[in-house]
């Protein structure tokens, strides 16, 4: 996959898909980290997925405007508005009815960001260090409008359900207490 300069937004970005081409994927990725566009391109790269590069946070809405994407990955630190606050942009833009709903999988710093990431209307997100697999997976996922979702301890149903049957037993035997304390 070959990236080209842009002039309109200061990224870079990749010639448009050949026409008659019915899979083509486009990405905005908004990374100011060099080695994160690598990788993430390594990984998700192909002859029908097209990226546009911005290395600035905010100039992320005006290309989501140009050219609406599949996927839209956002680094946590992008210069001067990182991954949270674009994320907000575009969800406020969106619930003005200026942009359309677009899929955002953010690359989280530590599992700390975990909270801000689900606040702020992502639909997934990774935890670096990433792999081209789990971003593989991630992609797909988020771009076919589901999500993902990465340090969010799993619930274990049949501790629950444990759980919800002492407290029950608890209220009865309470129940019972005050019964014959009547």
């Amino acid at each position: 996959m070959i990236l080209m300069p842009s002039p309109i937004w200061g990224g870079i970005s990749s010639p448009p898909p050949p026409r008659g081409s019915v899979s083509s994927v486009h990405v905005i990725l908004a990374s100011d980290a060099d080695w994160l566009v690598d990788e993430v391109v390594a990984a998700l790269g192909g002859p029908e997925t097209t990226f546009t590069h911005c290395r600035d946070g905010r100039a992320v809405v005006e290309v989501v405007k140009a050219r609406t994407p599949d996927l839209v990955i956002l680094d946590m630190q992008i210069g001067t508005m990182g991954g949270v606050a674009v994320t907000m942009d575009l969800r406020l833009d969106e619930s003005g009815g200026t942009l359309p709903h677009v899929a955002i999988l953010m690359l989280l710093d530590r599992q700390a960001d975990v909270h801000m990431a689900r606040r702020s209307g992502a639909d997934g997100w990774l935890v670096k260090p990433l792999d081209a697999l789990r971003l593989r997976r991630a992609s797909k996922a988020i771009a076919a409008g589901g999500c993902f979702a990465e340090g969010i301890p799993a619930v274990d149903e049949p501790i629950i359900e444990e759980v919800v049957e002492e407290i029950v037993e608890e209220v009865v035997a309470a129940e019972v207490e005050v019964a014959t304390a009547n």
